[in-house]
């Protein structure tokens, strides 16, 4: 049991770290190679095997630096299990060190890469898909192995829900309260037991919050309703995605229970992939030929480092639907509608219109629905 925890723990450290490293080396690399061709194209012509080996050792001294100066000691004071580091459990700073190290500098070097292309009117660069797929593909890595390393990786997950950083759509705790006491034919009637009944036979409407059996209380702003025999608790919610209530794979007994199947460790792959689509297909845009030789990259991948920074929050935080909005959603609403201006459509309208809805459908059900004229609760009293 210690020597397969050892090597998970080794293995979960290898990857984080290849996530951290490789990505930079092979972005600044690529710089190293378009610095060395204008340099040689130049006029007069330079030095530019000088260059590229320049860039290259600079890149493995910034590496070794931050490695031994930031990831190494953040890594064995999480070990240790500082308060200030792991003891709230609402963040990440692995992520953050992550995308401070790793993606901030890749970001910056693809920008330049572009500009010294643009500055000096000569177009070498013609692979942008590797660098770009890799960053983000290191990115949703060290997401996947933040989230799921504190978990078994052989044997059923039979204990998976109480990690709070595993999405979970499994009902795993039913919190039981006392049903309502019925009313025994002895008892006398209440006060008001239902609607009135006029002189001419018509009911007359019930007054606000007067209820009978509970039947006509108001739901909570959780949406349970009081008096009810039970309120369900302890979902745990995935981000970016529906709500919704799965019962657990072996309720079904039927022969065809094998497509049932289903295991939160394995649902952390597809999450992650699905938390970085949009951002992805933004990144995308910057390699387009008419988008990547000209001004935009910078918006793009502004805004997309921006929307990286979603990261660092805890997949269950209640901080991360308002932070898709302000760091992407909204942002890159408005960055497509301005390339679809200029460039025409090079990227999908699909994209701009789930930006728009979620946008509006976050701003209309937080904050609209609480105005008076969009509560209809008092519409029927």
């Amino acid at each position: 049991m210690g020597s397969g925890r050892t090597l998970k723990f080794a293995l979960c450290e290898v990857l984080q770290f290849a996530g951290l490293c490789v990505p930079l080396f092979i972005v600044m690399q690529r710089f190293a190679v378009i610095v060395a061709k204008v340099k040689t194209s130049a006029r007069p012509p330079g030095d530019g095997h000088t260059a590229y080996w320049l860039i290259v050792a600079s890149s493995i001294a910034y590496v070794t630096s931050t490695a031994l100066l930031i990831w190494v000691p953040l890594k064995y004071m999480i070990f240790v299990k500082k308060k200030f580091l792991v003891g709230r459990k609402k963040w990440r700073p692995v992520a953050l060190v992550y995308v401070i190290l790793s993606t901030l500098p890749c970001f910056a070097f693809l920008i330049a890469s572009s500009e010294v292309q643009i500055n000096n009117n000569i177009k070498h660069d013609m692979f942008t898909e590797l660098p770009v797929s890799l960053v983000l593909f290191s990115l949703i890595s060290i997401d996947v192995v933040e989230r799921i390393r504190h978990c078994r990786l052989t044997g059923q997950s039979n204990e998976m829900e109480r990690d709070a950083e595993i999405p979970s759509t499994v009902l795993t705790h039913v919190e039981q309260v006392t049903p309502v006491t019925p009313i025994t034919p002895a008892a006398p009637a209440p006060a008001v037991p239902g609607p009135a009944v006029s002189s001419q036979g018509v009911p007359t409407p019930m007054q606000p919050g007067a209820s009978q059996n509970g039947a006509g209380a108001r739901p909570e702003t959780n949406g349970t309703v009081p008096g009810r025999p039970f309120s369900v608790s302890g979902l745990s919610s995935r981000s970016a995605s529906t709500t919704a209530y799965h019962l657990s794979p072996y309720a079904y007994t039927g022969p065809l229970r094998f497509l049932c199947a289903s295991d939160a460790r394995a649902d952390v792959f597809v999450d992650s992939f699905m938390f970085w689509m949009d951002t992805v297909e933004m990144v995308r845009v910057a390699g387009h030929p008419l988008v990547y030789y000209s001004g935009w990259v910078f918006p793009i991948y502004i805004f997309s480092y921006l929307s990286c920074l979603r990261v660092v929050v805890m997949p269950h935080s209640p901080l991360l639907s308002s932070l898709g909005v302000a760091l992407q959603d909204l942002p890159f609403f408005f960055v497509r509608v301005g390339l679809i201006a200029f460039f025409g459509f090079v990227t999908p309208i699909l994209y701009m219109m789930k930006n728009l809805l979620v946008c509006l459908a976050f701003i209309y059900f937080n904050f609209m629905t609480k105005l008076k004229v969009f509560n209809t609760e008092r519409m029927f009293f």
